[in-house]
């Protein structure tokens, strides 16, 4: 059994040290400490945790095995969602959504009905570029907005919320 072991500052000669090593503590490892019925109970715990060290996890990782369970249920519904092909099928219109907001002068407003504004059009212009939407493309719409930007001072133009959205 295992026992604790405070140093008194005996005369050890091949251990040195100002203070003798008084106070340290250290554990030592005794086979025979301990009372025989004492030694059969450390020997019964011992033997219980072998025979149970796969099937009962430690504590210490139930929140692993929680954000495990949580990953491998994301990823599995996921999986469910995504199409045969490899696609993950949706409603959303992306360009046909910002197109309607067009004004007839190019630019976009804050809100479906506003005046043009450089924030709005910008940052409208560049999310269409970035859903893959070509220079020329929308109709005519893309060199519209662009026309729009220009004339009203370019990107440079726009609020400081704007530069800051526009540089992520």
């Amino acid at each position: 059994m295992w026992r604790l072991k405070v140093a008194d500052g005996g005369n050890d000669p091949y251990m040195y040290s100002t203070n003798n090593f008084v106070g340290r503590q250290i554990w030592e490892f005794d086979a025979d400490y301990g009372t025989p019925e004492e030694r059969a109970e450390v020997e019964a715990a011992r033997e219980n945790f072998w025979k149970n060290r796969f099937p009962v996890k430690p504590s210490c990782d139930l929140l692993w095995r929680m954000q495990r369970d949580v990953l491998e249920n994301g990823l599995s519904y996921d999986a469910d969602l995504q199409a045969h092909d490899g696609h993950w099928p949706g409603d959303y219109g992306g360009p046909m959504f910002l197109l309607p907001g067009l004004n007839e002068d190019g630019g976009w407003g804050l809100h479906i009905e506003g005046p043009s504004t450089m924030f709005s059009t910008m940052l409208s212009y560049v999310t269409l570029r970035l859903l893959g939407e070509g220079a020329f493309g929308a109709k005519g719409a893309m060199e519209k907005a662009r026309k729009w930007i220009l004339d009203h001072g370019g990107a440079t133009a726009i609020t400081s919320w704007g530069k800051m959205l526009l540089s992520i």
